[in-house]
């Protein structure tokens, strides 16, 4: 006979379980601070075998304030996850030797000057060795087929950083700084004086270094033949190279003093480093495939393509002329018969793949995620990081058309939240011209109730809302707004000439089509017409800018690193070639510059409350253009405020400061659109509203 007692018991603890158990499925919505909890994976490379992934994963300690970025290994298999490096630094580039023994990396961890350096981890164990200690920064690195050597690529030390080995009674005040080039600015580097990145070899054995590149360039992205004995590069030269984007390829022989020679002649674009996309060689040594710019005039605006060239030198080949999407990060197949590559396509990136001689480009992954980087190993086993509107980037390895998940950096945290119903959307601009973008809705939003509704508009303008996940239109969603995440014309993944579509024509169509995906929420049944508020960063704000100076609907606006009287950035920014190849110069085109300059020059127009945000140290869109128009708005009497971010450049990367901009976004909509609606507010929130 059962006794009673243990009955009871029994079920009591299963009661308690099953409490527990429906307790801990209970999800939360997003709260500002949630952002740090984001592990952010980048850079999967796979081993030589193909039996083991390295990877990078970034936290954040909003405690402290810092972020670090560690080193980590995943099985094939998936069995197996695991960190190889530790502590609050910033390791990157985890490159294995071509017997996979030993991983190199960068970081510039013990480095008094803070320079990244090149760091070598036996993987049988122990601490990670320094095994350079130059006075510039080692900014990129390649190992030699034979594992001996290594290539680096060294960027000239800042002649006006102080030394650190002088001592305290030698050290002297910064020199001047004399600018002698053409462009001279660039954000987070600063002034650009005349320092350069070169090539390098580097004996392992013997931690010799020899200089194989020189002159006033810069020599990038470089990449061994399969026999060792040269070295494919990306340079631009010249009389004076940064008046233009027209970059080639070249081929150094391996040795001290070796001979360079021109592959690629051409005067578009040939791998733009920007496109972060190496010289890749076939596995026989007698190709090099690349990425070919578009027209130079279009700028980014302009759809690059997949070249080949011959190793020994010829005329160049298009091997996807009929292709209008850009495309990254080609390599071989191990057959070499194959190109594998990403392409991006109307708000997805995807894995693709054709063959050498031309022909169909084939898919190698199904469904809706964006890829953005993937590695393969010489038995054709491959690796991609991919992310979907629900799920930040993680590692996969791709099979039979799928993905298998690898890592997992970031399931504990989504087990704990409820996310944003995201949904693809479609409608005619004024014009005609179909429009394509994203809703983000409330995880508990009811059908058919309309919601306060944010236009949330994209930098670039050369870029596109995918399906990948954001962090901040989740936000938005959690706090009680549906998010309009459109892709007007000026937006990639369509082709060069919905792309080119505002050249020289800023706020005027990409205008059109976002308020044309105002009308389209409200015509759903989904937005309010009455509550309605815009944002952006960069020229997210300056479209923003645009938009506001253009309509009064919209009750609040955010507007991030933005411009407004463009005239302001000739020779304030970075821009210089885009602004001479688009716009041409001021005292030649004045109506122009003027034309695109009218949300500062009509800003009695603006009624809407505006918030400005910009870092300190923005040399890409700089503080100078959001004072302009925080000033012209407080002259108005326009609510407007202007928070300045100090010692940041154009992205925030200070914990703090990004936690800061959160709170202040849904502070600002909620001031000014509807406190009750905005769940995630100051007074309705468990927590202050954030970014």
């Amino acid at each position: 006979m059962r006794n009673p007692s243990r009955s009871i018991l029994w079920v009591l603890g299963l009661a308690i379980a099953i409490t527990r158990s429906s307790s801990a499925q209970e999800k939360r919505l997003l709260r500002p601070e949630d952002f740090s909890r984001i592990r952010t994976v980048s850079d999967p490379q796979i081993s030589p075998d193909g039996g083991w992934i390295a990877y990078a994963v970034k936290t954040l300690d909003l405690a402290k304030d810092k972020s670090a970025t560690n080193l980590w290994l995943a099985s094939w298999n998936g069995s197996q996850n695991f960190p190889m490096t530790f502590g609050e630094e910033t390791q990157t580039h985890a490159r294995f030797s071509p017997d996979g023994a030993y991983i190199a990396f960068l970081s510039s961890r013990g480095d008094a000057r803070e320079n990244d350096q090149l760091w070598l981890l036996n993987r049988k164990g122990g601490d990670a060795q320094k095994v350079t200690e130059t006075k510039g920064d080692v900014a990129d690195f390649a190992w030699s087929p034979d594992g001996k050597k290594l290539v680096l690529a060294i960027t000239d030390p800042d002649p006006s950083a102080p030394d650190p080995d002088a001592k305290e009674k030698d050290k002297k005040a910064a020199p001047p700084i004399v600018i002698r080039r053409f462009q001279f600015k660039q954000d987070k580097i600063g002034y650009l004086v005349d320092r350069h990145t070169h090539l390098f070899l580097f004996d392992l054995a013997s931690r010799k270094l020899d200089p194989l590149t020189s002159g006033a360039h810069d020599d990038l992205l470089p990449s061994w033949s399969p026999d060792g004995r040269e070295i494919a590069f990306v340079t631009r030269r010249g009389d004076d190279p940064d008046r233009t984007d027209n970059w080639d390829i070249y081929v150094v022989e391996a040795s001290p003093g070796g001979k360079e020679r021109q592959l690629t002649t051409s005067p578009e674009a040939d791998n733009n480093p920007d496109w972060e996309t190496a010289p890749a060689w076939s596995p026989d040594g007698k190709w090099i495939a690349y990425l070919h710019g578009g027209d130079p005039k279009l700028i980014e605006y302009a759809t690059n393509s997949l070249a080949v060239i011959p190793a020994s030198g010829g005329a160049a080949r298009i091997v996807t002329p009929s292709l209008d999407r850009n495309v990254s990060r080609v390599r071989f197949s191990s057959d070499g018969n194959w190109l594998q590559f990403v392409v991006e396509e109307d708000r997805v990136d995807r894995l693709a793949r054709v063959r050498v001689a031309g022909g169909p480009i084939e898919p190698q992954e199904t469904g809706g995620r964006t890829i953005s980087v993937f590695d393969l190993a010489p038995g054709g086993k491959i690796v991609v990081l991919a992310t979907d509107s629900q799920h930040p980037a993680e590692v996969f390895a791709v099979e039979k058309g799928g993905l298998r998940p690898l890592t997992n950096q970031n399931g504990p945290f989504l087990d704990e939240v409820k996310l944003a119903k995201v949904e693809e959307t479609r409608f005619s601009s004024s014009d005609g011209t179909e429009i394509h973008g994203f809703f983000f809705l409330p995880p508990d939003s009811r059908p058919g109730a309309r919601l306060p509704a944010l236009l949330r508009l994209h930098g670039g303008p050369q870029s596109q809302y995918t399906n990948a996940f954001s962090f901040e239109l989740q936000l938005f969603a959690a706090n009680g707004y549906a998010v309009i995440a459109p892709n007007p014309r000026g937006s990639t993944g369509r082709g060069t000439e919905y792309c080119r579509a505002i050249y020289a024509d800023w706020g005027h169509r990409d205008v059109q089509d976002d308020l044309a995906a105002v009308d389209d929420a409200v015509a759903k049944g989904i937005a309010d017409p009455e509550r309605l508020g815009v944002g952006g960063w960069s020229y997210g704000g300056i479209s923003t800018n645009y938009v506001i100076a253009t309509t009064t609907r919209f009750l609040a606006a955010t507007s991030g690193a933005s411009i407004s009287n463009v005239i302001a950035g000739y020779g304030t920014d970075e821009y210089i070639r885009d602004y001479e190849n688009e716009l041409g110069v001021p005292w030649k085109n004045p109506d122009t510059w003027t034309r695109l300059s009218y949300p500062f020059l009509h800003a009695d127009k603006i009624r809407t409350p505006t918030l400005f945000l910009c870092g300190e140290k923005d040399f890409n869109v700089p503080l100078l253009n959001s004072e302009a128009m925080y000033q012209s708005l407080r002259s108005l009497g326009v609510p407007s405020e202007l928070v300045i971010y100090p010692g940041q450049f154009h992205g925030l990367t200070k914990p703090s400061y990004i936690l800061d901009r959160y709170r202040r976004y849904l502070d600002w909509y909620a001031k000014w659109i509807s406190p009750k609606a905005a769940k995630g507010s100051s007074e309705a929130g468990a927590a202050r509203p954030s970014r």
